[in-house]
C-alpha cells in the first residue's frame, strides 16, 4: 500500500500543526519540512510525535555532513525517519543507515540532482533502500514528471520509491504506475482552500488506483 506523507514547509508552527490535524483521517506520514526545522529546532519533531503518536514522523534534515550526529538529533528527538543527501560521502550516509538500524528507523535518501544509475546502486549497495525521486520546488515550473526521472533507479528494482515535488491529483494516476512506496505531496494540501477536502481526494484517488490494478 502506498503511503501518503504530508509535507510541512514554508509555515509556521501553528500552521504545521493545524494541517496535521485537519489532514490526520487521509495521510499516513508527516514531514516536518527542512525550513520549519531550521526555524523552530528539532524540538518540533517531537511536539509533532506527541500530538500525533500513530503517524510515522519524517525529518526532512537533508544531511550532507555529520550524519551520525543529525541522525541521532532527529530520532532521539521523535522523529521515526530522516533524510540525508544522495550525492554526499559515503561515509555520512553510512553512519545513519547504521543508527538508524540500531534505533529501529529509517533513512530516506534524497536524489536531488543525482542522474548517474550508477550512484544509484552504490546506495543501495550501502543498504539504503528508501530512495527519494525530487522535482526540486524551484524547478517545478519548467518540470513535469514524465517517464525521464524514473530511469535512473531501474536497475535497482528492489529498492522503496518515495516521489516529491509538485505531485496532485492530476498526475497521482501516472506516479502511482511507476509502484511508489511513499506519495510525498506538499503544496497540493496545505496550498489548499479546503486541505482536509485535497488530502481526502488524493486518498481516494491512490486508494482507487490501488484497488483497479
Amino acid at each position: 500500500m502506498t503511503v501518503i506523507q504530508l509535507a510541512l514547509d514554508r509555515l509556521t508552527k501553528e500552521q504545521c500543526f493545524e494541517l496535521a490535524e485537519k489532514t490526520s483521517p487521509y495521510i499516513d506520514w508527516i514531514e516536518v519540512g527542512t525550513g520549519v526545522i531550521k526555524e523552530y529546532g528539532v524540538e518540533i519533531l517531537r511536539e509533532m510525535k506527541d500530538r500525533f503518536p500513530d503517524k510515522t514522523i519524517v525529518a526532512d534534515m537533508k544531511t550532507c555532513d555529520a550524519g551520525k550526529h543529525e541522525a541521532l538529533q532527529a530520532f532521539e528527538n521523535g522523529a521515526d525517519v530522516t533524510t540525508v543527501m544522495g550525492f554526499v560521502a559515503d561515509a555520512t550516509i553510512q553512519d545513519m543507515l547504521d543508527v538508524a538500524k540500531a534505533k529501529q528507523k529509517q533513512v530516506m535518501i534524497d536524489l536531488l540532482g543525482i542522474t548517474d544509475s550508477s550512484r544509484i546502486e552504490a546506495l543501495r549497495n550501502l543498504g539504503a533502500d528508501l530512495l527519494n525521486i525530487h522535482i526540486a520546488i524551484d524547478l517545478q515550473k519548467e518540470v513535469s514528471w514524465s517517464g525521464h526521472h524514473f530511469k535512473i533507479v531501474k536497475t535497482v528494482p528492489d529498492a522503496r520509491l518515495a516521489v516529491s515535488g509538485g505531485i496532485k491529483l492530476e498526475n497521482v494516476s501516472f506516479l502511482m504506475k511507476q509502484k511508489p512506496a511513499v506519495l510525498i505531496v506538499g503544496s497540493a494540501i496545505t496550498g489548499a482552500e479546503n486541505p482536509a477536502a485535497a488530502a481526502k481526494a488524493l486518498r481516494e484517488g491512490v486508494d482507487a488506483f490501488e484497488a483497479n490494478h
